[in-house]
């Protein structure tokens, strides 16, 4: 372990660091793009594949899977085997990968290929927040992470778009094409500015690593099934949701026992990194996951189409990567959990404003909102991001890095499901009610057709359809009240964390 104080020393003097940022930075980019970008593309795939509705779906699950299980080994990988060697051998694989999806002829090929690109590119984020962090000195560490942040939500904003235009104007196949050119530059770059980092001998543990993937592999797949499988009332999604505990129940016995553990307890030890784990699940889980209701609510209940929906959602990303701009500037100069309160506060606040929603209103409430709550997400990921490491050894940030990326998308995940789940018994639950109310007290059919001169059926349809779109309506307002609670809630979490102004610096980080 003697290279472990040598390795920040060299990384914090290496050359051309502009340069290598934009080389990780199109690695990172082409990874999260990825896990949005095919997503439009589904129906065609499905026609081409021969692939009915509930198989194409295994295009994304296969994905998100594959990655969510290789994520946590990132830390020993880069270990084991050297950073720069598992940057550049991921890369590589993913864009190979990713050309073998283009060419797929069969829905069983196209999932093999989704895995194989899930397995490589599940450490393309970690490290890269790892070699921001390591070749910035602690007090560069805000402005890193800005620059980390801006890519990763770079991804989600112009996925659905850039997957759409490529799909209508060249097959969906570019989708996966598009890969090639981003990622050939990104590794050409890691190749020439990425210095060689010497590996570390270190045993592999592979029981806890079978337990934790069984967990992971099995939470994931009742997070992507429950609602099409209604959830407890399928023995599949009951075997999944034992698979989960059971493995995590062994897992978290076997790491406090365990010699050598895959991930090191000194990791989930960081009070720093515990609450941010904590922070990022659930911002994730409530805001994140909201994020992927507000198209359907666009376009289902505001009639927007598509385009127009992407087009009216676009300035919340545009906040995002303005507030991010504006905290590396001023990282140095603000107490960073401060920042996160700010940032929590006015995404609080612009969700208590989309609880004002109507079917009635015009594009600017949504705009508003958007660019409010994308400012405020803005505040809270990048600095979380940054106090999430600040009390941690320079040596456990790739582990760290793996750990707070698995816990974010999974988080997000689950925010996903819970959602969509509320949103739909929700509005079963109000479409019940609001059709009783008009049997019970509101005029006949018969007679305002009478009056109206509208045939029955025609009315049947007209009430049918309005009571659809009333029910829907309030329960997405009834989501963003629980989304503006949660968010509320998380913000004396803040306060447990540690501010950058008392962290000691270790001798291995102390070489700027």
């Amino acid at each position: 372990m003697s290279d472990a104080t040598a390795e920040p020393m060299d990384m914090l003097n290496v050359p051309f660091k502009g340069l290598l940022s934009i080389s990780i930075m199109l690695a990172t980019i082409m990874q999260v793009l990825d896990t949005t970008i095919a997503n439009v593309a589904l129906p065609s795939m499905r026609g081409s594949l021969g692939a009915s509705q509930d198989q194409i779906t295994w295009v994304l699950t296969s994905y998100i899977v594959a990655s969510a299980i290789i994520t946590p080994v990132t830390g020993w990988l880069s270990d084991r085997f050297g950073l720069r060697q598992v940057f550049i051998v991921s890369a590589a694989g993913f864009v190979v990968a990713s050309m073998a999806c283009g060419m797929a002829s069969s829905l069983n090929e196209m999932v093999v290929f989704r895995v194989l690109q899930g397995l490589f590119g599940a450490c393309l984020v970690p490290l890269s927040q790892t070699v921001l962090l390591d070749i910035n000195p602690r007090e560069r560490h805000g402005q890193a992470m800005a620059i980390w942040g801006m890519g990763v939500m770079l991804g989600p904003i112009i996925g659905p778009t850039l997957g759409g235009w490529l799909t209508e104007n060249w097959g969906w196949r570019y989708v996966f094409y598009v890969n090639l050119p981003v990622g050939i530059l990104a590794i050409v770059g890691m190749m020439l500015f990425l210095p060689k980092t010497p590996p570390k001998v270190r045993r592999f543990d592979f029981f806890g690593f079978a337990m934790l993937a069984i967990a992971i592999g099995a939470l994931q797949l009742v997070l992507d099934r429950g609602q099409a499988e209604d959830w407890f009332q399928s023995t599949e999604i009951w075997i999944e949701t034992g698979l989960f505990v059971s493995g995590l129940w062994v897992f978290g016995i076997h790491i406090r026992n365990a010699r050598d553990p895959f991930i090191s307890l000194h990791v989930l030890k960081d009070k720093n990194l515990l609450t941010a784990l904590a922070l990022s699940a659930l911002v994730g889980a409530m805001v994140l996951g909201g994020s992927a209701l507000l198209p359907a609510m666009l376009q289902d209940v505001l009639g927007y189409t598509a385009s127009r929906s992407g087009l009216i959602m676009a300035p919340r990303g545009l906040g995002t990567m303005i507030a991010m701009m504006i905290y590396g500037r001023l990282s140095n100069r603000i107490d960073s959990r401060i920042a996160i309160l700010l940032g929590l506060s006015l995404t609080a606040w612009s969700m208590h404003m989309m609880t004002g929603f109507s079917v009635s209103m015009g594009e600017q409430p949504i705009i508003v909102t958007g660019i409010i709550q994308g400012f405020g997400l803005g505040l809270v990921f990048v600095p979380l991001s940054a106090l999430a490491y600040a009390t941690l050894e320079a040596r456990y940030r790739a582990e760290a890095a793996g750990v707070f990326n698995l816990v974010r998308n999974i988080g997000s995940s689950v925010g996903i499901s819970l959602l969509s789940t509320v949103l739909a018994w929700n509005i079963a639950t109000n479409r019940t009610e609001m059709t009783a109310k008009i049997v019970e007290s509101g005029p006949r059919l018969a007679d305002v057709a009478e009056k109206t001169g509208f045939g029955h059926h025609i009315l049947v349809f007209l009430v049918n359809s309005e009571i659809n779109l009333q029910a829907a309506m309030i329960a997405y307002l009834d989501d963003f009240k629980l989304m503006m609670l949660v968010t509320i809630a998380l913000m004396p979490l803040v306060l447990i964390m540690r501010k950058p102004g008392a962290i000691k610096v270790s001798p291995a980080d102390a070489g700027h």
